[in-house]
């Protein structure tokens, strides 16, 4: 594999946008002017139908299991409005786990004028999502395999 040392870096590029999930490993070699640096494609993978909405969605229906648990309001998931605004509460809790060990999933009167308010862990979102968490793994595996490189490497 070829390192800064000899003109060159291996790349993986893993970008988990909204609805896909995009796996690229390319050969970076800044030549001698850098800003004329080449780039060669070595493999290209990923998942159409993984995204980060796709955690979200996890996180969701996990929150309303624990507002039907309870308050035993199993009519939360006809109210599109309260499941939007918990889904928008959910999407920021995911982004903050980023940086922090745990955050607060809060909306204040949900449904039926009932707030919502749950602590949600890091180790709690990667257990809902782990499957998940596998595909994205796969899809990192597979570039590797495509390109034949070992993941030592």
């Amino acid at each position: 594999m070829p390192t800064l040392s000899d003109g060159g870096r291996t790349v993986l590029v893993f970008d988990l946008g909204g609805g896909t999930l995009d796996v690229s490993l390319l050969h970076i070699d800044p030549g001698v002017d850098t800003s004329k640096g080449l780039f060669e494609v070595k493999a290209i993978t990923g998942d159409t139908h993984l995204g980060g909405a796709d955690f979200d969605s996890e996180m969701l229906k996990y929150c309303m299991r624990e507002f039907i648990k309870k308050h035993r309001k199993t009519d939360i998931r006809s109210n599109h409005k309260a499941l939007r605004r918990l889904r928008t509460a959910c999407e920021k809790a995911k982004r903050l786990l980023s940086s922090m060990a745990e955050t607060a999933i809060e909306v204040d009167s949900l449904h039926d004028g009932i707030d919502f308010s749950e602590t949600i862990t890091r180790s709690r979102f990667e257990e809902l999502n782990k499957e998940l968490f596998s595909k994205c793994m796969e899809a990192v595996e597979k570039c590797l395999l495509d390109a034949k490189v070992d993941k030592s490497s």
